[in-house]
Protein backbone atom coordinates (compact mmCIF):
# COMPACT_ATOMS: atom_id res chain seq x y z
CA UNK A 1 0.00 0.00 0.00
CA UNK A 2 1.30 3.42 -0.92
CA UNK A 3 -0.10 6.88 -0.32
CA UNK A 4 1.83 9.58 -2.15
CA UNK A 5 1.10 13.14 -1.07
CA UNK A 6 2.15 16.19 -3.04
CA UNK A 7 1.41 19.88 -3.41
CA UNK A 8 2.93 21.39 -0.31
CA UNK A 9 5.12 24.46 -0.34
CA UNK A 10 5.60 28.01 0.80
CA UNK A 11 2.70 30.43 0.38
CA UNK A 12 1.89 33.89 1.69
CA UNK A 13 -0.99 34.47 4.09
CA UNK A 14 -4.23 34.66 2.15
CA UNK A 15 -2.89 32.41 -0.57
CA UNK A 16 -3.90 28.95 -1.61
CA UNK A 17 -2.50 25.49 -2.15
CA UNK A 18 -3.90 22.25 -3.46
CA UNK A 19 -2.72 19.01 -1.90
CA UNK A 20 -3.16 15.70 -3.67
CA UNK A 21 -2.76 12.15 -2.48
CA UNK A 22 -2.59 9.22 -4.82
CA UNK A 23 -3.26 5.76 -3.46
CA UNK A 24 -2.19 2.36 -4.71
CA UNK A 25 -2.53 -1.14 -3.32
CA UNK A 26 -6.00 -0.62 -1.90
CA UNK A 27 -9.54 -0.71 -3.22
CA UNK A 28 -9.70 3.06 -3.00
CA UNK A 29 -13.46 3.43 -3.33
CA UNK A 30 -14.01 1.40 -0.16
CA UNK A 31 -11.78 3.55 2.01
CA UNK A 32 -12.56 6.63 4.01
CA UNK A 33 -9.89 9.22 3.27
CA UNK A 34 -8.59 12.03 5.42
CA UNK A 35 -5.99 14.74 5.76
CA UNK A 36 -4.29 15.26 9.08
CA UNK A 37 -1.65 17.81 10.00
CA UNK A 38 1.02 18.23 12.61
CA UNK A 39 2.47 21.59 13.45
CA UNK A 40 5.82 21.93 15.24
CA UNK A 41 5.42 21.09 18.91
CA UNK A 42 1.79 20.10 18.54
CA UNK A 43 -0.15 16.88 18.27
CA UNK A 44 -1.37 15.60 14.95
CA UNK A 45 -4.94 16.68 14.26
CA UNK A 46 -7.61 15.64 11.81
CA UNK A 47 -8.19 18.44 9.32
CA UNK A 48 -10.75 16.99 6.91
CA UNK A 49 -12.22 13.64 6.01
CA UNK A 50 -14.38 12.18 3.28
CA UNK A 51 -16.14 8.87 3.56
CA UNK A 52 -16.41 6.26 0.83
CA UNK A 53 -19.89 7.65 0.20
CA UNK A 54 -18.60 11.20 -0.13
CA UNK A 55 -19.64 12.70 3.19
CA UNK A 56 -17.19 15.31 4.44
CA UNK A 57 -16.18 16.69 7.82
CA UNK A 58 -13.80 19.49 8.78
CA UNK A 59 -12.12 20.77 11.89
CA UNK A 60 -13.69 24.07 12.88
CA UNK A 61 -10.55 26.09 12.15
CA UNK A 62 -10.65 25.30 8.42
CA UNK A 63 -14.38 25.30 7.73
CA UNK A 64 -15.19 27.58 4.82
CA UNK A 65 -11.56 27.67 3.70
CA UNK A 66 -10.62 24.06 2.93
CA UNK A 67 -12.40 21.57 0.69
CA UNK A 68 -11.72 17.85 0.56
CA UNK A 69 -12.73 15.83 -2.48
CA UNK A 70 -12.02 12.47 -4.02
CA UNK A 71 -11.87 10.93 -7.47
CA UNK A 72 -12.32 7.21 -7.18
CA UNK A 73 -11.50 6.66 -10.84
CA UNK A 74 -8.07 8.21 -10.26
CA UNK A 75 -7.56 6.84 -6.72
CA UNK A 76 -6.95 10.38 -5.58
CA UNK A 77 -8.02 12.57 -2.68
CA UNK A 78 -7.47 16.32 -2.82
CA UNK A 79 -7.43 19.09 -0.24
CA UNK A 80 -8.03 22.57 -1.65
CA UNK A 81 -6.79 25.11 0.87
CA UNK A 82 -7.80 28.75 0.43
CA UNK A 83 -7.27 31.85 2.55
CA UNK A 84 -4.31 30.23 4.22
CA UNK A 85 -3.16 31.50 7.59
CA UNK A 86 0.20 31.20 9.34
CA UNK A 87 -1.44 28.81 11.81
CA UNK A 88 -2.07 26.41 8.93
CA UNK A 89 1.67 25.79 8.77
CA UNK A 90 2.24 22.08 9.34
CA UNK A 91 3.16 18.80 7.75
CA UNK A 92 0.02 17.43 6.12
CA UNK A 93 -0.55 13.69 6.02
CA UNK A 94 -2.89 11.69 3.86
CA UNK A 95 -4.72 8.84 5.58
CA UNK A 96 -6.78 5.94 4.30
CA UNK A 97 -8.89 3.92 6.70
CA UNK A 98 -11.35 1.06 6.44
CA UNK A 99 -12.61 -0.92 9.42
CA UNK A 100 -9.42 -1.83 11.30
CA UNK A 101 -7.01 -0.91 8.52
CA UNK A 102 -5.27 2.43 8.37
CA UNK A 103 -2.48 3.66 6.12
CA UNK A 104 -0.50 6.89 6.09
CA UNK A 105 1.35 8.85 3.47
CA UNK A 106 4.76 10.39 3.99
CA UNK A 107 3.56 13.94 4.61
CA UNK A 108 3.97 17.17 2.71
CA UNK A 109 5.08 20.44 4.30
CA UNK A 110 2.89 23.51 4.05
CA UNK A 111 4.43 26.79 5.20
CA UNK A 112 2.33 29.94 5.35
CA UNK A 113 4.54 32.95 5.82
CA UNK A 114 5.20 36.38 4.43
Amino acid sequence: VQLQASGGGLVQPGGYLRLSCGASGIIFSMYNMAWHRQAPGKQRELVASITSAGYTTYVDSVKGRFTISRENVKNTVTLQMNSLKPEDTAVYYCNANYVSRAYWGQGTLVTVSS
